[in-house]
């Protein structure tokens, strides 16, 4: 009967939609979260968490010298045959690898300061690890878990991804304004391509490998270059903290989904010659890492200070699903086919809890702040970024009329911080959503007291 149901339905809505198909109960999504240092495990087929592999002891409790688990868990990356996760943890510089069948840690690389993603050679016999806080690509052998050489690159390598022939790579650089194409055989670059930004994080091949696009987190932008010809082919102007990016098909046609965390939006751009933005979907809080299910009728999108996991329909460019996780998830990946139904081998429940993201706005100028408040056990956490402010300055955060701390610009007007306090901080900040007029956040130049009419900055 349900399958008579199932095929009346299909006649109905037309042969295109006989491909959809909801995720499988043995799929997974996983989140590399930074603060809680955590990965967090995903069921989509249901949109509930599975639960948590626990990597290190969630901020600030890392700080002890005596301290052994992983720091900032942020990269990810996995094996051809889906059955590897590779987690990177660029503050213990190490990578973790992980069977996606049990959630059991089977083994640990350290490497060199800072490293950013990793992934698997297209032929699963090598892991490439981008050292972002140096000038080199280590490469792992997942059999022993050992770095056996080093690819000499530009300096702060950011990613690092393979063309299915496994001949040549393609790494994007956070300090240096060009992408080094990379010969795996020899191990060696052989071209490297000017790009407008220096600071780029992550890259994605389209789903022919005729094009990769890659962000450029600083100037809001994302670069097409031809895999071909190894040129330039295009720039999009894509919004503040323009983040990761994943294409799907949609109606026959590829479509790219870029997260821009500054406006809490993934747009929807075309991907012919002249591509077109096509829709902005909102999100929850500073949208950053991105993955497309592999019928591509799903996008999971990690909110860095929503602490979860949105999920977009594609069909109609909707939010259709939250999923709860852990604290500031960066990279996220979907991978399926790789454990039990219902399994939760390994994992423990969460170990957060929800978050509570504010904005700031500046009452004139181009100024803009982000906020998030996290309960850590019996103290929180309040972090503070601001952009496009004045240069070298000192701003002092006001909680109310308590002065919370002082950041300093950098010489791009940027700066960030987290204050560490009691409960009552939290119950503050909770009090700002009900009552802004009484309780307001401020950030001001100086030290001249929370007047809000003077205020660069105010939630």
């Amino acid at each position: 009967m349900k399958l008579r149901h199932a095929l009346v339905l299909a006649g109905l809505l037309g042969t295109s939609q006989l491909a959809l198909a909801l995720p499988a109960a043995t799929d997974r999504v996983y989140t590399a979260d930074q603060n809680s240092n955590t990965v967090s495990v995903f069921d989509p087929s249901s949109n509930q968490l599975l639960g948590q592999i626990v990597l290190g002891n969630p901020r600030p409790d890392v700080l002890s010298p005596l301290y052994r688990g992983e720091i900032n868990v942020h990269g990810m990356g996995f094996s051809p045959d889906h059955k590897t996760l590779v987690v990177i943890s660029n503050g213990s510089n190490s990578v973790t690898f992980i069977d996606t069948a049990t959630n059991k840690v089977k083994g640990k690389t350290y490497v060199g300061r800072s490293p950013h993603e990793g992934f698997f050679t297209a032929d699963g016999k090598e892991v490439w690890v981008v050292v972002r806080g140096e000038d080199y690509i280590s490469v792992i052998d997942p059999a022993t878990f050992r770095e056996t050489r080093r690819i000499q690159t530009s300096v702060g390598p950011g990613m690092v991804q393979f063309m299915p022939d496994g001949k040549l790579a393609f790494a994007v650089s956070s300090f240096t304004p060009q992408v080094d194409v990379i010969d795996v055989k020899a191990h060696k670059v052989v071209k490297s391509i000017p790009v407008v930004s220096p600071f780029s994080p992550f890259l994605q091949f389209t789903p022919d490998f005729k094009e990769v696009w890659m962000t450029h987190k600083d100037v809001g932008k994302v670069t097409r270059i031809d895999t071909r010809s190894q040129e330039v082919i295009g720039v999009i102007d894509t919004g503040f903290i323009t983040n990761h990016l994943a294409f799907a098909k949609v109606n026959g046609k590829t479509l790219a989904y870029v997260t821009v965390g500054g406006e809490n939006v993934v747009k929807v751009y075309s991907t012919n010659a002249a591509a077109t933005l096509l829709a902005t979907i909102p999100t929850g809080a500073l949208p950053h890492g991105i993955w497309t299910s592999d019928d591509g009728t799903r996008l999971y999108v990690g909110l860095e200070n929503g602490d979860g996991v949105d999920v977009i329909d594609s069909a109609s460019n909707r939010v259709v699903g939250h999923m709860g996780g852990g604290q500031a998830p960066q990279a996220l990946v979907f991978l399926s086919n790789v454990a039990p139904a219902g399994s939760t081998e390994n994992l423990v429940k969460r170990v957060n809890q929800d978050s509570i993201p504010l904005t700031l706005k500046a009452p004139k100028g181009q100024a803009r702040g982000l906020i998030v408040a996290r309960q850590l056990g019996v103290v929180d956490a309040l972090e503070v970024s601001i952009f496009k402010l004045k240069p070298d300055t000192r701003y002092s955060v006001y909680l109310g009329t308590d002065q919370a701390g002082t950041l300093r610009t950098d010489a791009k007007g940027m700066a960030n911080g987290t204050m560490i306090g009691p409960l009552r901080t939290f119950a503050q900040v909770e009090a700002a959503k009900a009552a802004p007029a009484a309780r307001r956040i401020l950030v001001m130049e100086g030290n001249n007291g929370p007047d809000e009419t003077t205020a660069d900055l105010v939630n």
